[in-house]
């Protein structure tokens, strides 16, 4: 079958990324050659999820999403194609840059599936979802009420320093200003909720607080069965499958206000400490 290429009259040049879009890195750069298939085109979140071979001297093969250096090439992807592309990794910061990609066929209905989930508006009162923390203890939602809550979502065995352990560095930074002005953000508290409950233990996630320097007084850890964290996860929008060892997911990160509804809803790894920090001081207490 001939391959056509997307957005032909440019050929190639129209799929490779402009070093236009500058990224923020926190380390040397790392650069590894990176072959794969699209598996999901996340406008939203504004990542793309690619199913790709072993990187030589970075990763064994996986399925994994990635952040594109050039965002507006997402517009042009879709479920199928095959790319090619340079991973760039940077401290906590990675993406794909020189993509090119290939197609072999075309299903515009590819282009709306990312466009499908449900996801709470603020305001919207959060169900009273039941986990189990990283003290063998039973929680609910309604038994924060009175507190501002700010949740993510992440697994212990995640390998993109952007993604969970990104999240994890942010509530960690979240969690110091915390304790240093209290009289700023009364009544806060962090939720950090995992992707892997068949793995990610209540011991494991101890453990991985103690890694992080996290304090149980400001700062839990959640697992549950598979079905309880579902339900959490679904209601925040997220979208995630399991992939060997590795899952497969995209990122929230809520703000739920001290009467239980939504005040914000955060999606991919864009926003700061500050901010969150920010949102706090604005949140009304009873």
């Amino acid at each position: 079958m001939a391959i056509s290429r997307i957005r032909c009259a440019a050929v190639v040049a129209a799929l490779i990324l402009s070093g236009a879009a500058a990224c923020r890195t926190s380390g040397p750069e790392q650069r590894y050659e990176l072959k794969g298939k699209v598996i999901q085109v996340d406008k939203k979140g504004l990542t793309v999820t690619i199913s790709h071979e072993a990187i030589r001297g970075y990763m064994e093969a996986m399925t994994m999403p990635f952040k594109l250096k050039d965002e507006r090439l997402l517009k042009d992807l879709a479920e199928g194609d095959s790319v090619q592309a340079t991973l760039v990794v940077a401290g906590l910061r990675s993406w794909l840059e020189d993509v090119v990609v290939t197609r072999e066929t075309v299903d515009p209905s590819n282009l709306a599936k990312a466009e499908t989930w449900v996801e709470p508006k603020p305001g919207d009162e959060v169900p009273d979802f039941k986990l189990e923390d990283q003290n063998n203890k039973r929680i609910s939602f309604h038994q924060y009420r009175g507190r501002i809550v700010v949740l993510t979502f992440i697994y212990t065995r995640c390998p993109l320093p952007d993604y969970c352990p990104l999240m994890t560095d942010n509530f960690a930074e979240i969690e110091k200003a915390l304790k240093s002005e209290p009289e700023s953000y009364p009544k806060a508290h962090l939720l950090s909720i995992t992707l892997d409950p068949e793995y990610d233990t209540p011991r494991l996630l101890r453990e991985y607080a103690a890694l992080h320097s996290a304090g149980s007084a400001l700062w839990d850890f959640a697992t549950g069965t598979k079905d309880e964290v579902k339900q959490v996860a679904t209601y925040f929008g997220m979208q995630y499958w399991r992939d060997g060892d590795q899952v497969v997911h995209s990122l929230r990160t809520a703000i739920v206000g001290p009467n239980g509804k939504l005040v914000k809803l955060y999606r991919g790894n864009e926003w700061k400490p500050d901010e969150i920090l920010r949102e706090l001081r604005n949140v009304t207490m009873p």
